[in-house]
């Protein structure tokens, strides 16, 4: 176990109270219909689902938002939406955690992106995508251009959440790159955090910290991940190619390691999960909180040890969820013991 004490952690937390960040990226509306299955069908061989619920949670860059919003940061959001019933949806779910939603912009080309998810029990039994990946207006990609810019000046962090459905386009990139190389955005004052996606792999450029799960690590970088080693050879890779000062990458059930440009040796960090029932959006929830660490301050070990231990809280749970606040402080409270 690193040599990082609770109190520490917890003072960390505290700092991150009110702290404001920009989130840029897809928007996605995870809607659940939740129900039962007591029967197959008699017209084809597949399961009969009885509906209790459906809800509609924040999916995409919009998890790393109303993560940020249950740790008490004050987020601003920057993305597309459709001029339709989700993407008014959408708009509702950031206004009840009380996101700030100046940047987000409506794209009359394009349909909200929804992920719909029905479940039965704890099983899910088929994921329905409406979508479309390509941006087509310029328009609305040179107006997130105007709300990252307005943005910028009051914000200790940008997170980059780029999930491929359009939002990241050309136009943003090359905007926040701009803002990267007039030192607006550098690790020691306001760091921008990527969330890579494969269909910017040879886009990203001059950020502070990217996080690339394991398959995506050694796709951008060409390297086989076995092991810890191979983890941080893979990272040094891709901080050379993107031009990072740090590299973060999930493995899943073997935690997560960290790596800083020129330094020899990385921190790995072993999974905190006890039980896992769904990993979707335990990604966001590490993004949401070493960016928001490091935001105020904090070693990148400490923000390294407060994501790991908070995505292994969401991970026990179904569905999207974002971590909640007490259960991530009563979990600090017993770092260190044994």
């Amino acid at each position: 176990m690193v040599a990082i004490k609770k109190e520490q952690l917890l003072a960390t937390l505290d700092k991150i109270v009110s702290t404001p960040i920009l989130v840029v990226g897809d928007l996605i509306l995870d809607r659940y219909i939740w129900g039962k299955v007591d029967r197959i069908s008699p017209e084809a061989p597949v399961p009969v689902v009885e509906v209790v619920k459906t809800e509609g949670r924040l999916g995409g860059a919009g998890n790393v938002v109303r993560n940020l919003a249950t740790i008490g940061a004050k987020p601003t959001v920057c993305g597309l939406i459709g001029d339709d019933e989700d993407g008014r949806d959408l708009m509702a779910l950031f206004e009840e955690i009380g996101a700030h939603t100046s940047g987000v912009i409506i794209d009359r080309t394009r349909p909200t992106t929804v992920k719909t998810r029905v479940i039965a029990a704890t099983q899910q039994i088929v994921r329905i995508d409406r979508e479309k990946k390509v941006a087509d207006s310029h328009e609305a990609a040179g107006r997130m251009v105007e709300a990252i810019n307005q943005a910028l000046g009051g914000s200790k962090a940008v997170i980059l959440s780029d999930y491929g459905k359009g939002a990241v386009s050309t136009e943003v990139l090359d905007a926040l790159q701009r803002a990267s190389a007039a030192h607006q955005l550098e690790l020691g004052a306001r760091p921008l955090f990527v969330d890579p996606h494969p269909r910017n792999y040879n886009n990203y450029r001059s950020m502070s910290v990217a996080k690339p799960n394991r398959k995506e690590a050694e796709i951008a970088s060409g390297c086989a991940i076995t092991s810890v080693q191979e983890a941080y050879a893979a990272a040094d890779v891709l901080m050379r190619k993107w031009n990072s000062e740090m590299m973060v990458i999930t493995l899943g059930e073997d935690g997560m390691i960290v790596k800083q440009a020129g330094e020899s040796k990385g921190v790995h960090l072993e999974t905190m999960a006890q039980e896992v029932f769904d990993v979707s959006g335990a990604g966001d929830t590490v993004t949401a909180l070493f960016c928001s660490s490091l935001a105020v301050g904090a070693s990148p070990t400490t923000a390294g040890v407060l994501a790991n231990i908070a995505a292994g809280i969401v991970v026990s749970e179904v569905g999207t969820v974002a971590v909640d606040i007490d259960r991530l402080r009563a979990q600090v409270m017993k770092w260190g013991e044994s």
